[in-house]
């Protein structure tokens, strides 16, 4: 009889992690690749790395869904990018958080909370269920496709809605990276300033992926600016998930409880946080403060570089008109908000 407590420990047996190793290999090799090139240009010619990174990866599309390549670049896309995002918290003091005041959180909590709000109404206008409604609206309000899962797990469960999150993440994956070659080129044009433009970026954004490129894309500390703020609406969304349990009073499933499927605060989140702890007390020295910058860096880079082999524009044009109404007027809703609020505290 098989022992449940050494259940948890099979995953880490010396056979199950090569195997592991094995299945993610050419994916990984392949978002790598795809890096070191963009690197290459980067440092050759001139130009922003990210948005080399970006662009050579979608080149490479046709790869995503190849069976041996799709699981390492999905871990490039998703694990790599939260250890890089987790590693951002050591370049980051709560001195330099301070000096932004209390505008940035307020007008991120305005904009994700207004967001939900025209979500809620758009769903009313089109005749459509208010879970669509939310759903959307959270998922460009909050976290993008990782907030639309979470939302829809507490969501009535039923066919309708499991077609509309499939549309929600293809939709909101789109617009975001739309949106992340866009905004910094608006931000630009509009005349802001490096810390205006990371609070602009960080508080529209829908996925973290692509705050970061773009922040990123405009200078460094626009880069650490956008990633705080996005941080600050990542962490929305357990009290968010909270509250639209309590509204639509969904049934947990046989045998959980409706705490048990609650989201937790995301590993790099609170990784983030810690890091920032330590280097705000001094605990970080200065070598090993670049030294993990250096690894950030590398491994956003990766994870943009896979980010672009999954990006496709067809799916997006495949989703149908309600979904799209729905996701881009909340996401030019949340960009004019941010854009009204920087005006009004500048």
């Amino acid at each position: 009889m098989t022992n449940p407590g050494n259940s948890g420990l099979a995953a880490f047996r010396p056979a199950n992690l090569t195997l592991s190793a094995r299945r993610l290999w050419p994916g990984i090799a392949l978002s790598l690749v795809v890096a070191l090139a963009a690197s290459f240009v980067s440092a050759t010619y001139g130009g922003p790395l990210l948005l080399y990174a970006l662009c050579l990866g979608m080149a490479f599309h046709f790869l995503h869904e190849h069976a041996s390549c799709n699981p390492g670049i999905d871990f490039c896309s998703k694990a790599v990018l939260r250890f890089g995002v987790a590693l951002l918290g050591a370049r980051i003091t709560f001195s330099e958080v301070a000096s932004l005041g209390i505008a940035p959180v307020a007008i991120a909590v305005g904009g994700l909370l207004t967001t939900l709000l025209m979500g809620w109404a758009l769903s009313r206008w089109l005749r459509r269920p208010a879970a669509e409604g939310v759903l959307s609206g959270g998922a460009v309000a909050i976290c993008g496709a990782s907030a639309a899962l979470a939302i829809s797990a507490v969501l009535p469960q039923t066919r309708e809605n499991e077609k509309f999150t499939l549309m929600t993440v293809v939709g909101v994956t789109g617009l975001s990276t739309i949106a992340m070659l866009a905004y910094p080129v608006i931000a630009r044009l509009l005349g802001l300033d490096d810390t205006a433009a990371g609070i602009f970026i960080g508080a529209t954004i829908h996925d973290v992926a692509q705050v970061v490129g773009a922040g990123y894309l405009i200078s460094p500390h626009a880069g650490d600016v956008a990633t705080f703020v996005k941080l600050t609406r990542v962490a929305c969304l357990v009290p968010v998930v909270i509250a639209l349990t309590i509204m639509f009073q969904t049934r947990p499933k046989e045998g959980t409880t409706t705490w048990q499927r609650m989201p937790r605060l995301p590993w790099f989140l609170v990784a983030f946080v810690w890091l920032m702890i330590a280097n705000s007390l001094g605990y970080i020295p200065a070598e090993a403060t670049g030294a993990i910058s250096n690894a950030s860096r590398a491994c956003l880079v990766c994870a943009i570089a896979a980010l672009g082999i999954k990006s496709s524009f067809q799916s997006f044009a495949a989703l149908g008109w309600r979904p799209v109404i729905m996701l881009v007027a909340e996401t030019v809703w949340i960009a004019l908000f941010v854009l009204a609020a920087l005006t009004l505290t500048s």
